[in-house]
Order: structure tokens, then sequence, then C-alpha cells
């Protein structure tokens, strides 16, 4: 006698493609009442691997203005749920959260899995997402900054720059996870990143020690692009947040902190950025982190560092 198969089988999801994210799914909640949405994946494509997103939500009554962390490491590596090493995630998070604002800590696909504007679409796509699922994970929509290090201070400050009014948007914001909204974003901190890669192309790079197994470390910029600066110069434009903040850009408030000893991304590239927002009409506040290297290496306030940039976001967020 042939059996019927078991009826759960006919409730498998047979959707093919597979879906372009996942909604959200209950968070962990602490002890002291926050919650932890861990692991979200905001935006899939075939052959790589899942973007994934964390929220951490604050104690209390929401919806809450939100930050998105973007990770540095030289658009090479990084991972969303580790700052730079000189910054303890425990303060971090935890000045982010005791000032009332969620935090979204998000991954995106590295150089050399996707050259730009990859990076760019998938922090677009994880702004869109939270705009979707805001009720879902108790955030306000409307309250929403950037803050990066690094390569991820170079996205964030792209973030801020790049709008739907931006020339060549649609190639800009991509259509990646949530595939259409809105990206605006209403602040942004942005920690030593590049801000032109045509004139940091005259900067020599640091030697890099050999990876494991004697391979060269890749050069971060030409992973960057796929090819070098002086032949993929367009693209080199198009990655550069000053070529965005022009008159009539009508950029967000940003808040630009470098060290002035910086051998990676030189202090000068924050200068430039700075003196373009100025001329496009925006409010940008430049903070010279005086004998620190790149991560604020040499500096005895990382503390102070985080709570002024926590501040700027708090005072722009409206909390």
């Amino acid at each position: 006698m042939t059996q019927s198969p078991p009826a759960a089988i006919d409730t498998v999801d047979m959707t093919w493609p597979p879906p372009p994210f996942r909604t959200p799914v209950s968070p962990v909640v602490d002890a002291d009442g926050v919650r932890r949405f861990e692991g979200i994946t905001y935006a899939t494509s075939p052959g790589y691997r899942p973007r994934l997103l964390d929220v951490h939500v604050p104690a209390g009554e929401g919806p809450f203005p939100v930050v998105v962390w973007i990770h540095g490491g030289g658009w090479l590596d990084g991972d969303r749920r580790y700052p730079p090493p000189t910054v303890p995630v425990e303060l971090l998070h935890g000045s982010v959260l005791g000032a009332g604002l969620a935090l979204v800590s998000i991954d995106y696909r590295h150089s050399l899995e996707a050259p730009f504007p990859a990076q760019l679409h998938d922090v677009k796509a994880a702004i869109r997402y939270v705009r979707q699922f805001a009720t879902e994970l108790g955030l306000d929509p409307d309250r929403l900054g950037v803050w990066g290090e690094s390569a991820g201070g170079h996205l964030a400050a792209l973030a801020g720059v790049v709008g739907a009014d931006t020339p060549d948007a649609a190639a800009l914001e991509g259509t990646h996870g949530v595939g259409a909204g809105d990206t605006a974003v209403r602040a942004v901190v942005d920690w030593y990143g590049v801000s032109d890669l045509v004139t940091l192309s005259e900067h020599p790079m640091p030697a890099f020690p050999p990876l494991p197994g004697g391979d060269e470390f890749p050069d971060p910029y030409e992973a960057l692009l796929g090819a070098s600066v002086a032949e993929s110069l367009e693209l080199a434009r198009a990655a550069s947040p000053v070529t965005y903040a022009v008159e009539g850009s009508d950029p967000p408030p940003f808040l630009l902190v470098h060290g002035t000893l910086d051998g990676l991304v030189p202090y000068s590239q924050s200068e430039e950025l700075a003196a373009a927002l100025t001329k496009a009409g925006g409010e940008v506040l430049l903070t010279p982190v005086e004998d620190a290297d790149h991560i604020f290496l040499g500096s005895p306030d990382i503390g102070r560092i985080v709570a002024d940039s926590v501040a700027f976001l708090a005072r722009h967020l409206g909390v």
C-alpha cells in the first residue's frame, strides 16, 4: 500500500529565486531590557554570502532614533560585530544605547567579492531595510544617522552625500534587498575615512606584512576599484565623497574625526572633505586628534572621542 507523503511537505516554501531579504524574527531581551535582533539577512545575491545586520534597541518605549554603524577594514576585511581594536565594543554599544539611540551594525560585501559600488549598494540596502521594518524593530525611520570608521567612514560619508537627486543616483543606490525607498540620513560621523581617491593615490601606501602563506596583501584601493586609480579615474571619482559635496547638494551635518599623524589615510583627506562640505553649504565639524595614527592609535582619550561622536548624533537625531 502506497503511503502519502507527510502533510508538512506541502507547506515547504519552494519559491524561486530566493527572497532578497528576510523579515525580522523576535528579539532576545537582555536582563536590562535591551532588545537584540542578531544576524538579520537584509540582502541576498546569488553567489555571495548573505548580508547581515544586528539591531540593538534600548529598553523603554520607542520608537528610537537609530545609528547605522559601518565597520572598517580597507573594504577587504572587517565584521559588523567588532569596532577597531582601540575601541572596546562595550564602550561603543553602551555609549550609543545609553544616549537613547538604537544601534544597527551592518556587514557589506568586501572588495574582492565585488568592487565598488557594491559596498555603497549594501549600505543603501541596509538603510532601506531599517526603514521598511522600523515598526517591527522599534525604530524611528525619520531619525536615522550613519557612523563609520576608516573604510566604513568613507561609506558613511557616501551615504550622506549620495541621494535620490545625485547624478547617476540609480547606479549608486542599487536595488539590493528592499529594492526601493528613501536612503537619506540626518547626520554623519566619519572617523578617518577616505574622501578623495584621486588625491589619495599620490600618498604612498605603507608596506603591509605578507599574508599567511606568503601572499602579498592586496592594494585596498585597487581592490575597491578593480584596477589602479590611474586606470579607473572615472570610477575613482564616483567612489569619492568630495565628488558629491557640491553647491546645491544639501548635505546633512557631518562630524569628521581624524588623527593628525594618520599614516594610512592622511589627515588632509578629512580637511578636503570638510572644505567641500562647507562650500556646499553644509554644517561640518572637523575634529583633529592630535598625534594620533590610524584608528586613533596614540590617543589617550578614546572614551572622549566616542562620547563626542555619540553626542553629535544624539543632538542631530533629536534625542
